[in-house]
């Protein structure tokens, strides 16, 4: 190629060749610049679909733009040849260097040893640490945009004179193979044991990790994995995984340790930890953020490991550790005490039980709005909420060595007092069993009644601490708040700081010993709890510090870690709770668990004897599609992605929608169908239900504290502000416009539950609809405005009712088998309602008097009903579907995750801490 011209390039030079391709030294003749162009293989260059999966990724590649990374400038053919034109980067690469070094070190540059026990000949710490910043800083940037590099490795690196570091060939393995896992063991022959060859396109042997070797499909997790064996490799001179062979090397990836003894004796103990991380076989364990190493790497120069003379204690305790009192494999206790926190496990590690335990007969435990499960300081004694779907929760106390559970009544929530001779809870007031306010209390386990301590709007989560205080929220959004177990008066214990973008706060936990409280934080850009933060406060000082971004659910462990919960897993880090600070990487240490990233609730506890109890399941992720479904049953997809849709409503024209996503923060939004545009109407995080005025000029939905919300009003064009609507009730819930435009019917809740109440806009008054004596809900005006069907509960089971307005009339029952959620054909003539599964039809004439015939199953799908962690349940909530004005089609919502955000079982594990202490030994 030497003398060619690729489009406007000069070929001048042969650098180097490869599996994919070879390198030339070439001249840009347009820009004047030097550029390095890599030539394509012929087996490549001749495959059409190679060719366009190759330019779709090299368009990607592109975009990278970032000092550590290797540009691409384009992408070129002539006369057959294709090439791909890139940033020309001047220096050694680090395999050059590390030959080199060895060459001067020992004299020879023969293969390294594949036994342990070798000398070390690798770079100095800081050379090496200096070098693997700038390698992570890359990797971080690539993978902020979706890029795995797939092959990562000395070669690929390179040092310009100054010492800069720039990786090279980013993500073209995937580009040549355009496969998930292009390490397929079935091409073993195309793996190269060091520099790659012609045909090689799955990667270098002694750097893949071991799904990679596996031929499973890869993530970021496997850049890591090469990350931690070049850093090993680079301070100590030899590959993490020897071998004679590349099935040698391979077996090594998949069966052995590498030689952790080689590495030089004043290593940091956070940088080997940093390599066990990087080097987990279990990819669930492995290090998950490239950006994490990099922040380890950034502390490790910033100490006095900069220059290589900090020996490595004998017992493994750094200077870090023992400053901060962190737990270690060693000295867990000693390290404890030495900073005044009580230890409460015994000082030998205890063998670790598991002890499954069945919820009662026809019970389950859902993915919710809070914890479901608590177990007592001593580890003794168990406390759980579960109920029957639809039902409200009952609370269950159980000593372990008991065959049975003892039901305390209605309740959620439960936590033990330190001295684990009472549990406190939260319970529904007398007569709100579906809607309204909540008491916070506490049982003496000994006998007697139930105390109430305080009253609550809602309640997410509660900790009792060693001086008798109680820790909780009492509404949502909402703060921590503080009250003495004694009752009293209510103290705010942290402020939620909206300035920071805060919303609400959420899961209090103390940690014994200390004056330390942890809680969940929601932040204004926090689509799920999986992006929510974990606070730290000293209540004693009021110093505050943010521990953790990204995770729910904080717990102490007794083995000296931060326990929290992310996507359905339990991953914990060091921390010290009297300084509150984090210290090295978090670690998986228990997948599934039942959790809801919509409201941050995940069902675990700790011990402070270090036991550990959870309920096994998944992370309720909500994913929901807006469907189409034709009087057939027949689905056809809405035009928008996967969210947590809620109480979606065509407007009266049928030219937008309006519709609720949950999650972190909840608000409604418009969609233009002409326009295929989405935008936010609401932006406050607790706004729900949209309705549409009869003219589609104005939207009613609630906003405010959750069970006590209130009406608003804002124009659907947003010229001007929303304002507050007049109504009655603990909480309102605006449901339905009367077609005139001057009554809005709601749901409310009183003392005697969910009444439907009708506001007149006015005069401003509300007044109750009709004498219903259970609870009722869903209310819609008819087409003409001369009726209001509705869903109650008054017979015993949900049924469907029609009844005349303003009143008085006659009730007129619908339904036949059950019935919730009805909604009027705009067109008139039908009533439609939902019985399970169903989608029910019945018809209907409304003048001179109301007739209705008999109902008949239009279709049966599984979609949702509207059953929400945090939203509540079908029936005497707002219905979730909405039908075009001519009755043709349904919109509906479906829900993507499994069934599975739910359990019938709880796990109890004795001796947990200690099992996290010696995990954390590896880490």
């Amino acid at each position: 190629m030497t003398g060619r011209r690729i489009g406007p390039y000069e070929v001048q030079a042969l650098l180097g060749a490869g599996g994919m391709g070879e390198v030339y030294r070439a001249r840009d003749t347009k820009l004047r610049r030097e550029v390095a162009i890599k030539i394509l293989p012929d087996a490549f260059s001749l495959d059409p679909d190679r060719i366009a999966r190759f330019q779709r990724e090299a368009e990607l590649l592109a975009s990278l733009n970032h000092p550590n990374i290797a540009a691409i400038y384009g992408f070129e053919e002539s006369d057959g040849a294709r090439a791909i034109v890139m940033e020309l980067v001047e220096g050694e690469t680090l395999a050059d260097r590390l030959v080199r070094l060895k060459a001067d070190t020992t004299g020879s540059v023969s293969a390294a040893p594949v036994a342990s026990g070798f000398s070390r000949t690798g770079l100095r710490i800081t050379e090496a640490l200096a070098i693997a910043r700038q390698i992570a800083d890359a990797l971080d940037a690539a993978h902020e945009k979706g890029i795995v590099h797939r092959d990562l490795k000395p070669a690929n690196i390179k040092i310009t004179p100054d010492g800069v570091v720039k990786v090279l060939d980013f993500g073209l393995a995937k580009a040549m193979t355009g496969d998930a896992a292009s390490s397929d063991l079935t091409r073993l022959p195309t793996v190269t044991m060091g520099a790659t060859r012609e045909g090689m396109i799955l990667g270098t042997a002694a750097y893949m990790s071991p799904e990679q070797a596996r031929g499973q499909a890869i993530d970021r997790r496997t850049d890591i994995w090469a990350f931690g064996c070049v850093l090993y490799e680079m301070l100590t001179g030899h590959a993490a995984f020897p071998g004679h062979t590349i099935s040698d090397t391979i077996a090594a990836i998949l069966d052995r340790e590498p030689d952790w003894q080689a590495l030089p004796e004043s290593l940091p103990q956070s940088m080997r930890r940093l390599l066990h991380r990087c080097l987990d076989k279990d990819a669930k364990k492995r290090l998950r953020d490239i950006g994490d190493a990099r922040s380890d790497v950034d502390d490790a120069l910033a100490g006095p490991a900069q220059a290589d003379l900090v020996p490595q204690r004998p017992t493994g305790v750094t200077r870090r550790t023992a400053i901060s009192a962190l737990a270690g494999a060693t000295i867990g206790v000693a390290a404890t005490a030495a900073v005044g926190i009580r230890r409460w496990s015994v000082s030998t590690p205890r063998r670790v039980t598991r002890i499954p335990i069945a919820l009662p007969e026809g019970t389950i435990a859902e993915a919710s709005l809070n914890r479901r499960v608590s177990i007592s300081s001593d580890g003794t004694r168990i406390a759980y909420a579960a109920g029957i779907q639809g039902q409200p929760n009952k609370l269950y106390l159980r000593s372990l060595d008991a065959l049975d559970s003892k039901v305390l009544g209605q309740g959620n929530g439960p936590f033990f007092s330190p001295d684990s001779k009472s549990l406190g809870f939260f319970s529904p007031a007398v007569g709100q069993t579906i809607a309204g306010s909540y008491h916070l209390r506490k049982l003496g386990l000994a006998g007697g009644a139930p105390v109430n301590l305080s009253p609550t709007e809602s309640h997410t989560g509660a900790a009792w601490a060693d001086d008798d205080t109680i820790y909780f929220v009492a509404n949502s959004p909402g703060a921590v708040l503080r009250i003495s177990a004694a009752g009293g008066q209510i103290q705010e214990a942290a402020k939620i700081d909206f300035a920071q973008g805060e919303r609400m706060h959420r899961f209090p936990c103390v940690v014994p010993g200390t004056h330390a409280v942890l809680f969940t934080v929601s932040t204004v850009d926090a689509e799920t709890f999986d992006d929510a933060r974990i606070v730290g406060i000293d209540t004693k000082t009021g110093q505050r510090k943010i521990l953790v971004e990204g995770g729910t659910n904080p717990r102490y462990s007794p083995s000296g870690h931060l326990v929290y919960a992310r996507a359905g897993n339990l991953l914990a880090v060091r921390f010290d709770p009297r300084r509150l600070t984090i210290a090295g990487q978090p670690f998986t240490v228990l997948d599934g668990v039942l959790m809801s990233l919509n409201t941050g609730a995940a069902n675990f506890d700790i011990s402070a004897s270090g036991d550990l109890i959870y309920i096994p399941g998944i992370a309720d992720k909500a994913e929901r599609t807006l469907v189409w479904v034709d009087r057939n049953g027949k689905a056809a997809p809405f035009p928008l992605p996967a969210r947590s849709y809620l109480h979606p409503r065509i407007s009266p024209d049928g030219h937008q929608l309006a519709v609720e996503i949950e999650g972190a923060n909840h608000d409604f939004y418009t969609y233009d169908f002409a326009r295929a545009v989405l935008t936010k109407m609401t932006t406050d995080g607790e706004s729900h239900w949209p309705v549409w005025s009869p003219d589609g000029a104005h939207l009613a939905y609630r906003s405010g504290h959750m069970a006590a919300f209130r009406m608003w009003q804002m124009p659907a064009d947003r010229s001007r502000s929303a304002e507050q609507l007049a109504g009655t009730g603990v909480s309102q819930n605006a449901e339905s416009w009367s077609p005139d435009g001057h009554s809005i019917a709601y749901t409310a809740a009183t003392p005697v539950g969910t009444q439907i109440m009708v506001a007149s806009l006015d005069d401003h008054k509300s007044r109750s609809f009709a004498d219903i004596k259970a609870p009722a809900g869903s209310p819609k005006f008819s087409p003409d405005g001369r009726w209001l069907a509705y869903c109650s509960n008054e017979s015993g089971k949900a049924q469907v009712y029609v009844q005349a307005f303003p009143g008085p009339g006659a009730k007129i029952q619908v339904s036949n088998d059950g019935g919730t959620d009805p909604v009027w054909i705009r067109a008139g003539g039908e009533l439609c309602f939902r019985n399970g599964d169903q989608m029910m039809a019945v018809s209907v004439s409304t003048a001179p008097t109301f007739a209705a015939g008999r109902s008949q199953m239009l279709w049966a799908g599984h979609y949702s009903h509207g059953m929400s962690a945090s939203c509540g349940p079908a029936g005497a909530t707002s219905s979730n579907y909405d039908v075009t004005a001519d009755g043709r089609r349904f919109l509906m919502i479906k829900d993507e995750a499994p069934d599975a955000a739910s359990s019938r079982q709880l796990v109890v594990v004795l001796g947990w801490a200690d099992e996290l202490t010696r995990a954390s030994g590896a880490v």
